[in-house]
């Protein structure tokens, strides 16, 4: 190895290039993710204990003189005013035919949401997605034997019970709760997982965008006219919505919202199983409970909170119709993006 490091050494002391273009060259192969002194640091790891000192400053040399001598030589020749650089540009010569890549389509969505919900006066929270019981469940009015904490459909810590993945990003909203004081109106995107088998329709792993809004004075119909906004915004100025009544341990009422289809403008179609609406969140007014816990006064405030799949949006935007091409990275399914920016 100390032969293979005095030789580079030798190298970067001679080098002598005549464009900025054999610099950059010359970095790259030395000091690239690939190059040769990763090569090194790669055979570094088998070197005995014994040695590693004597080794490590031999690196660290090489990787001193090598950088310092790159950045002089660049700096040399752009400001030369050479045209020594210019030289080497075969300005007839085709253009790059290099593709240019595009954003993940769960991305696209999550930013759209987010975005629409942003002139709302929503600002976006964040929270970990290791989380623990009282965040997850306590805090949000789950009662100890309610299912949503068996193992079927959450990650537990083997050795800690009361550590799990967040199956909700509902936990962004309590750490909201106890550290800003109302008024509060926020947006929590984030990866979600639970423990299911993974299909066309379902996965361990998914994306969810959640909704807090807690004021003095906030009602039902508050709730309803944000979702229909939403709906309009996503989907298109004919989008229509319904709610349906519903159960949700921390929202009380609550409800599901359907949204016309928008591949058949709500006549009936094989995607909405003829029906005419497709299911897309969940909703309801905060409970009292949940904001009690959090330290929020339920007797002068009140709010409410949504959630939703990004996934399940993605799905009826873009008519995909199998969960788990969003997982798979296939180039032939993410090239169908490569046009929106």
């Amino acid at each position: 190895m100390i032969e293979k490091i005095n030789k580079l050494l030798k190298q970067v002391e001679e080098f002598r290039p005549k464009a900025v273009a054999e610099v950059e060259e010359f970095r790259v192969k030395i000091l690239g993710r690939k190059g040769e002194l990763n090569d090194i640091l790669e055979e570094f790891k088998t070197v005995a204990p014994e040695l590693k000192r004597e080794f490590g400053q031999k690196i660290n040399q090489l990787k001193t003189a090598a950088m310092n001598k790159i950045n002089a030589l660049r700096e040399e020749l752009e400001n030369s005013g050479n045209a020594d650089s210019e030289v080497q540009i075969d300005m007839s010569r085709p253009g790059s035919a290099d593709e240019i890549g595009s954003r993940h389509p769960i991305s696209l969505v999550k930013n759209e949401i987010i975005d629409i919900f942003g002139r709302l006066g929503y600002v976006v929270a964040d929270g970990p997605e290791i989380e623990d019981d009282w965040h997850v469940f306590s805090a949000l009015n789950f009662a100890l034997e309610h299912p949503a904490r068996d193992m079927q459909d959450t990650f537990f810590s083997e050795k800690n019970p009361d550590i799990l993945l967040r199956t909700h990003t509902s936990s962004i909203q309590v750490r909201t709760m106890e550290s800003q004081k109302p008024p509060i109106r926020v947006v929590c995107p984030g990866r979600v997982f639970r423990n299911e088998a993974i299909s066309a329709r379902a996965h361990c792993i998914f994306h969810q965008v959640e909704g807090l809004y807690i004021d003095e004075n906030v009602s039902f119909a508050d709730l309803k006219q944000s979702i229909l906004y939403f709906a309009k915004e996503m989907f298109g100025e004919k989008a229509r919505i319904r709610m349906r009544p519903s159960y949700f341990p921390f929202t009380e009422p609550s409800a599901e919202v359907d949204v016309s289809c928008n591949l058949c403008g709500g006549k009936g179609c094989n995607v909405c199983k003829h029906t005419g609406w497709l299911e897309i969140m969940g909703c309801g007014m905060v409970d009292p409970n949940v904001l009690e816990a959090s330290g929020i006064d339920s007797k002068k405030y009140s709010g409410f909170a949504f959630g939703m799949g990004v996934e399940r949006i993605a799905m009826l935007k873009y008519g995909v119709k199998d969960l788990r091409l969003y997982f798979e990275n296939d180039v032939r399914f993410l090239q169908q993006f490569d046009s929106v920016i």
